[in-house]
């Protein structure tokens, strides 16, 4: 039988494979008919009249349009796609072909936006977009290919406001501690292409973007600031948002200019009726694809939720709480004052995370009465925080396992008797784009004894966990076997966790 280690893995390995761009692409798009043919997406049709064409930007979108390509053929008349700077040569090196663009492509490829910055390159590429939509005709159809990363990759500022006047005021923005929302409805309302801007200025060509959501909840306006949907926010949203930071009076004449020019209400919804947008990709798909795996591989299987945020040390109490759960109910202590308790600390947990859609007491109804005839396996994704005091190298999933390690240490030492001792446990996490921080793993997995083996070996768990070095900690068990390494994926829709349980 296999281990739970080799389960979780192979779990991680078909939720991947269901974002990958070239099956995702795949399932989603098709092209049929020869007189007049028609782009078909989700089963929605689309009448290819004239000439189809192919924009896109961010950090999976060369996958997507290497597939696009293949399933589009001759149709595809011209493409511009912006990706991160040293992509191609990465996916070379890892051997991922089918990631990249054949030699003739029609497809241009601009790299840009080093360590996912806006840059002069990213900026060349956003003009050329810009250039190739607004060039657009009644008779054409322009697909946009859209991923995490993509707000870096299309920077095209207002004239007469310069890259380096946004950039900037997005600083200045960022140092008084605005949230990546309020630095989100700022960019756009500054930018040409984001907000909207790119789907406005293609009209009237109908335009129908492939949107991969790295982003909790798919909202459509915010990943990669929505450069195809309606923009829900007006010039008065950044007008306050400038306001509550003080930065009003300390404005470039050029931003002055733009704000007092700018239309005060959003583009009304009807202006869009050009656009369709469609997430082919999420959280949501890879966990479903890893829940089908888990149930074939002979689990109960629940999904927690696909909007997990928080501070990393919440949400690994929040996981070692649920272990406990499934341990006592195991055991056949379910029904009681131990599990009464648990489950009190977890809503509670949940109540202070407030993960959106997150219906605890339901899952927690789900649980109940689940024995040990059956192993468990709970899956949830999303992204976690970590808050930065050390100078060790990591990354949230890393640091995330390592702290329900310790968590599952604790709970085991407390109790001699703790049910834990009667399941085999593993918990893992791991980054959907490969990296997870600065380093080659995407993430790590624990189980109950890790704590216990790190002791042995003389390794102070706690000074890793404070100097945020949970990679280095990892790295020091033989053959790596904590550590969650699969190398450049091509695509990114977040994390994912999983608790795998069995009765011994």
């Amino acid at each position: 039988s296999m281990s739970l280690c080799e389960h979780a893995l192979s779990l991680f390995r078909s939720a991947l494979g269901t974002v990958c761009p070239a099956p995702m692409m795949k399932r989603a798009l098709k092209l049929q008919g020869h007189g007049c043919p028609q782009l078909l997406v989700k089963g929605q049709a689309f009448p290819v009249k004239r000439h189809l064409y192919l924009v896109g930007f961010g950090k999976a979108v060369l996958g997507m349009a290497a597939a696009a390509e293949e399933i589009l053929g001759d149709h595809l008349i011209r493409g511009i796609i912006n990706v991160p700077l040293g992509i191609q040569e990465s996916l070379q090196r890892a051997g991922m072909q089918e990631m990249l663009l054949k030699p003739h492509s029609k497809i241009q490829v601009i790299e840009g936006a080093k360590n996912n910055l806006p840059d002069a390159e990213a900026l060349k590429g956003a003009v050329a977009i810009q250039q190739l939509a607004e060039g657009l005709t009644a008779d054409d159809l322009l697909l946009v290919l859209i991923s995490g990363g993509g707000s870096a990759l299309l920077p095209a500022p207002i004239p007469p406001i310069l890259l380096e006047e946004k950039e900037k005021l997005t600083r200045m923005l960022a140092s008084q501690g605005a949230a990546i929302q309020e630095l989100n409805i700022v960019r756009k309302t500054l930018s040409m292409l984001k907000g909207g801007g790119l789907a406005q200025l293609a009209y009237p060509a109908r335009v129908v973007s492939l949107i991969l959501s790295d982003v909790i909840g798919d909202p459509l306006d915010i990943i990669a600031s929505g450069p195809t949907a309606a923009s829900s926010h007006s010039v008065q949203d950044c007008l306050q948002i400038l306001a509550k930071y003080n930065l009003l009076h300390n404005l470039p004449k050029s931003v002055q200019m733009v704000l007092s020019s700018s239309p005060t209400k959003p583009t009304a919804p009807e202006n869009y009726s050009h656009v369709s947008n469609f997430i082919i990709g999420s959280n949501t798909l890879a966990l479903d694809e890893a829940k089908h795996h888990a149930e074939a591989l002979g689990y109960t299987t629940l999904v927690l939720s696909a909007a997990i945020h928080g501070e990393v040390s919440r949400v690994a109490t929040l996981y070692c709480q649920l272990i406990q759960l499934v341990c006592l109910g195991f055991a056949g202590l379910g029904e009681g004052p131990l599990s009464d308790e648990v489950r009190g600390n977890l809503l509670q947990l949940a109540a202070e995370l407030e993960i959106p859609g997150l219906d605890l007491t339901k899952f927690l109804q789900a649980l109940r009465g689940l024995g040990p005839e059956r192993p468990i396996c709970i899956l949830a994704g999303g992204e976690t925080t970590v808050q930065l005091q050390g100078t060790g190298k990591g990354g949230r999933n890393q640091e995330l396992v390592l702290h329900v390690g310790l968590g599952l240490h604790r709970a085991q030492a407390r109790e001699a008797s703790s049910p834990q001792g009667t399941c085999e446990i593993i918990f893992f996490s791991g980054g959907t784009d490969g990296q997870d921080g600065p380093t080659e793993a995407a993430g790590a997995f624990c189980n109950p004894g890790l704590v216990a083996e790190a002791l042995q070996e003389g390794l102070d768990v706690e000074a890793f966990l404070s100097n945020n070095d949970s990679y280095t900690f990892f790295s020091q068990f033989q053959d790596g076997h904590h550590l969650l390494v699969t190398g450049l994926t091509g695509t990114n829709v977040m994390d994912i966790q999983a608790i795998l349980i069995r009765a011994m």
